[in-house]
């Protein structure tokens, strides 16, 4: 079984401040890179234990070099930093993977749930895709799709493992922790760790037949801006239209050609 695996970091337990996801700058963020290695590495160990003898591990989180590799199993390789290709977070994922997972994902821009919430970058108050919030873990679960790859596995906040329950028919989520306004309330890391490993065995060990979930036949996009005056720059990448003073969109019937986007207009 060939499994890959994308992880972030503002939805691993540990995390509630900004400055505690810089892993590249901040001292006070060692220790939550640590709690983000752990996590992916239980999801590797769950994953092994249903039958994987390889892995693909993407640190999709700022830098792409935030993960300890040296703690990871032998029959997992590591994808760092960037390429700009438009799978993004989700880069090295292709077909001939049996399924996906993603370990600390985090809300949508625009929702409650995580005081780190947001997509991409802070520009956006919120990006809509056919009327609904669109988070990270969205948009890449669905690059994966887009390779024929199912997704079957999530952790991060528990807002998010809600709202992304209906994109995937055999996902098994983790919750591991829970935002109210600037605030979070988390479970213990090593439960967070413990269940992780469990839940991930559990999801892999499911009938994958009739995993991979269906994609939208068309896509509208629409980007608020914080600056308006950003609405108006990115409103001239291709395919794109200006239709409030801080809001574009981008109307589509190719997934590509959104995830593309993404890459500039960010």
């Amino acid at each position: 079984m060939r499994v890959f695996i994308s992880c972030d970091i503002e939805g691993i337990t540990t995390t509630t401040l900004w400055e505690e996801t810089h892993t590249m700058r901040e001292a006070c963020a060692a220790a939550h890179a640590r709690q983000m290695t752990a996590e992916v590495k239980a999801a590797c160990e769950g994953a092994i234990a249903a039958g994987a003898d390889y892995i693909l591990v993407k640190d999709a989180h700022g830098s792409g070099t935030n993960i300890d590799v040296t703690q990871l199993p032998e029959c997992v390789e590591v994808q760092r930093n960037w390429t700009g290709h438009p799978y993004g977070m989700a880069q090295g994922v292709e077909s001939g993977f049996d399924a996906a997972m993603f370990v600390g994902y985090h809300n949508a821009a625009g929702r409650d749930g995580n005081p780190l919430s947001h997509t991409m970058t802070l520009g956006p108050l919120w990006i809509k895709i056919n009327g609904v919030k669109t988070s990270e873990f969205m948009l890449y679960s669905w690059a994966c799709a887009l390779e024929g790859v199912p997704t079957v596995f999530l952790s991060g906040d528990r807002q998010l493992c809600d709202d992304s329950m209906p994109l995937h028919p055999k996902l098994v989520t983790v919750p591991v922790k829970s935002g109210m306004g600037s605030a979070t309330r988390s479970i213990s890391p090593a439960l967070a760790v413990k269940r992780i490993r469990e839940e991930s065995e559990r999801a892999l060990r499911q009938d994958l037949q009739g995993a991979l979930c269906s994609l939208p036949q068309k896509y509208v996009v629409e980007i608020c801006y914080r600056d308006h005056a950003k609405a108006t720059k990115m409103s001239y990448f291709p395919g794109f239209k200006k239709i409030e003073d801080n809001i574009i969109q981008l109307k589509t019937k190719d997934l590509f050609e959104v995830l593309r986007a993404m890459q500039f207009v960010l």
